[in-house]
């Protein structure tokens, strides 16, 4: 598995990020052709060597050629990202790290997430910066994402739209909820809000247990020089060879026994595709001798407004539990075959040294129905195909 490990003696900030990734070896010309994918111009990506503290680093800066007044909202952001042929990963994430500063800018300004303007993270070099994040990790093919926990400053203020706001800025320390941080005695902006959101939304969160072989490091060097600190993100590239892989998800349970039992197949195939890892039901009896049904959902924890917001439209619960647990799980990987039946995907997944290997079995299904063969023969020729493979 690839690791993505963000090291942020000195904060992080998303163009910090895109240096980092360019001195640790990702052209910045298929940087640029990647971005020009996306219906935004006005701008120039300008990168310089420079040395922070005898250390060598990248800067990235986002010049804009002309200076516009536009206050972009999340719909006017979501809308540039679906209009570009970026791959669906990209847009993904990319939507998923505005959200996060969203609902982050919502609760600062007491308003709904509809109506946030996003200000400075709305105007083009943020933008890029964000979108240029996820292009970054795409591109390397980063499967997995940590850090240390993220350092802000203190005692300082930093001058925006709104005017002079303290360090670290209300949005940032809204994102960073939740999420391992320090505060330092320094008074820089040394976590900006981008930065802040593009590695809480995409991070596991610290490495704990997950050994890996340092392959490539990057240094991204941030705007200003801070006395007796070199204001640079360090990151680590490389591969795990642990045989599991941990992550942090949120169960959510809620006890039903007044809904009919038809909606639940409609909830679980709903819920797997809002995100969620998984999702059963369990018969239960409940207080006063009812049966009733368990309702689980293993999902992220950054899906979990999104989910209970659909659970609490489409089902009769008027509550719902929500735990934090941490999962382990073998290595796998997702794989096309070609079969004397036809494509089949596959789930192979790892452990030492053997692997094992899984056909999907809607594509089991589907050859069975078109085909007109057993499915419990589709399912042998399959696996004995794979086998030899």
């Amino acid at each position: 598995m690839k690791i993505l490990y963000f090291d942020t003696f000195s904060g992080i900030s998303g163009d910090m990020i895109l240096g980092a990734f360019i001195n640790a070896g990702l052209s910045v010309d298929t940087l640029k052709e990647e971005l020009k994918k996306v219906p935004i111009s006005n701008y120039e990506i300008v990168t310089k060597e420079l040395k922070r503290n005898s250390i060598s680093a990248t800067k990235v800066d986002v010049n804009i050629l002309k200076h516009e007044h536009v206050h972009r909202n999340i719909q006017d952001i979501n809308k540039i990202i679906d209009e570009s042929d970026l791959n669906e990963n990209i847009k993904n994430n990319s939507k998923k790290i505005f959200y996060k500063i969203a609902v982050a800018e919502a609760k600062v300004h007491n308003t709904e997430i509809e109506k946030v303007h996003f200000h400075e993270v709305g105007a083009i070099d943020s933008i890029v910066d964000i979108i240029g994040a996820a292009i970054c990790i795409d591109l390397l093919k980063i499967e997995k994402i940590f850090s240390t926990p993220i350092k802000v400053g203190s005692g300082g203020f930093v001058k925006t739209q709104h005017g002079q706001i303290p360090i670290p800025a209300p949005a940032t320390s809204e994102i960073l909820i939740g999420y391992p941080s320090t505060i330092e005695n320094i008074p820089y902006e040394l976590t900006t809000p981008t930065g802040a959101a593009i590695v809480t939304t995409l991070s596991s969160g610290m490495m704990t247990g997950n050994e890996f072989n340092i392959e490539r490091i990057g240094y991204g060097a941030g705007g200003i020089e801070i006395p007796n600190t070199p204001n640079l993100l360090r990151i680590f590239i490389g591969h795990s060879y642990s045989e599991f892989v941990n992550d942090d998800v949120i169960l959510i349970e809620t006890n039903i026994d007044d809904m009919n039992p038809q909606i639940y197949p409609f909830v679980i195939e709903r819920v797997i595709q809002l995100g969620a890892n998984d999702a059963y039901i369990t018969p239960v009896i409940m207080k006063k001798g009812r049966p009733g049904i368990l309702l689980s959902i293993l999902a992220p924890k950054e899906l979990s407004t999104k989910i209970l917001e659909f659970i609490y439209l489409n089902t009769t619960t008027i509550g719902i539990r929500m735990l934090p647990v941490k999962r382990e799980i073998l290595k796998r990987e997702e794989k096309e075959f070609e079969t004397s039946l036809g494509k089949i995907k596959c789930k192979i997944v790892y452990l030492n040294d053997s692997n094992k290997i899984y056909p999907e079995f809607e594509d089991c299904k589907k050859i069975s129905l078109e085909k007109n063969i057993p499915l419990i023969d589709v399912q042998r020729i399959v696996f004995s195909e794979l086998n030899k493979k």
